[in-house]
């Protein structure tokens, strides 16, 4: 049995999964009521809320699992790219339960933990093919070769992420965080075609949003309050299906590039409802594993090299694979 622990940003996770991919329990306590007042992640916040919730978080995942501690013959741990101050509580904890029962432990990089989420069972994806990873923090092309090695970056974002993009549009637009939700469903009761929003032609396989946020300000500045009210929903919609352009052709461009089989879409973004009717044939993760979460993290660990008692005590986390 494996036990994954996340806390790369604003979810505190645990999850205990076994060998075979079977998801025993997935427990996520999301800190997005606490961080909604300011529009978005505040990095200290969220490092001391994961101190008070990274515990009782892994003993509810045991409960529900119907497991303890002896059970567990593996430890995984999101060890980046993150908040860096998010990580280490995330890092730490897992350290602990690893070295006090002499467990080997697993470091997981995040975006391969997206890819893994596609690994459980009943039904695992298997490589090869193309994936598109968008969160809040990533906008990345992956072709996904294998599920030992690390997939080869086809493209990704010069500015804005696609999470991030939500998340700004929704402040403009005046919703709540986190904003990819709260956009998608205004959109439902709009006119996608009533904005023009420009969708950014940039070199290769890359893309870019910063265009398309600088659009909806001077949309949002051009109308007066009571216009704005009238007319968010549209402008919420028209926001939307250029963020979905832009990451359906490039997926398309990609798959006719790499001539890709197989399509995949993870990561938060990944449960956009407009996203997934966009690319009806890709394979997408799972509503319950597109936003961050353990089980994911505990997936990924069962293709990492394990490092042994009590050589992780020095393991440390990072912010950035840059």
């Amino acid at each position: 049995m494996i036990l994954g622990v996340e806390t790369s940003c604003d979810e505190t996770a645990a999850a205990l999964i076994t060998r075979d991919g079977t998801i025993l329990a997935n427990v996520v306590s999301s800190q997005a009521e606490l961080h909604a007042r300011y529009g978005g992640v505040v990095p200290e916040v969220a490092s001391r809320r994961h101190l008070e919730l990274v515990t009782p978080v892994i003993r509810e995942a045991l409960g529900d699992a119907g497991a303890d501690l002896e059970d567990v013959e593996l430890v995984a741990v999101t060890s980046g790219p993150g908040l860096i101050g998010a990580l280490l509580v995330g890092v730490a904890a897992a350290k602990a339960v690893a070295w006090a029962r002499r467990l080997p432990l697993a470091a997981v990089d995040h975006l391969h933990g997206h890819i893994a989420s596609l690994n459980h069972e009943p039904d695992p994806l298997e490589p090869p093919f193309l994936c598109l990873l968008a969160s809040g923090g990533h906008t990345l092309l992956l072709a996904v070769r294998d599920h030992g090695r690390g997939p080869r970056v086809l493209g990704t974002t010069i500015d804005d992420a696609a999470g991030e993009a939500f998340d700004k549009g929704a402040r403009l637009l005046g919703l709540g965080y986190p904003g990819g939700a709260e956009i998608d469903r205004l959109a439902r009761t709009g006119d996608p075609q009533a904005f023009d929003f420009p969708v950014a032609r940039v070199p290769g396989l890359d893309f870019s949003f910063s265009g398309l946020k600088t659009a909806l300000l001077y949309a949002v500045r051009d109308l007066d309050t009571g216009e704005l009210e009238r007319r968010r929903a549209d402008l919420a919609a028209s926001y939307q299906r250029a963020i979905v352009r832009a990451l359906v052709e490039r997926t398309q461009q990609a798959a006719a590039e790499t001539g890709a089989a197989t399509v995949a879409i993870v990561g938060g973004v990944a449960a956009n409802s407009e996203l997934r009717a966009a690319l009806p044939d890709a394979v997408p993760a799972p509503l319950a594993l597109c936003t961050d979460n353990a089980a994911m993290i505990a997936s990924a660990a069962r293709y990492v090299e394990p490092l042994a008692y009590p050589g992780y005590l020095g393991l440390d986390a990072y912010a950035s694979t840059a």
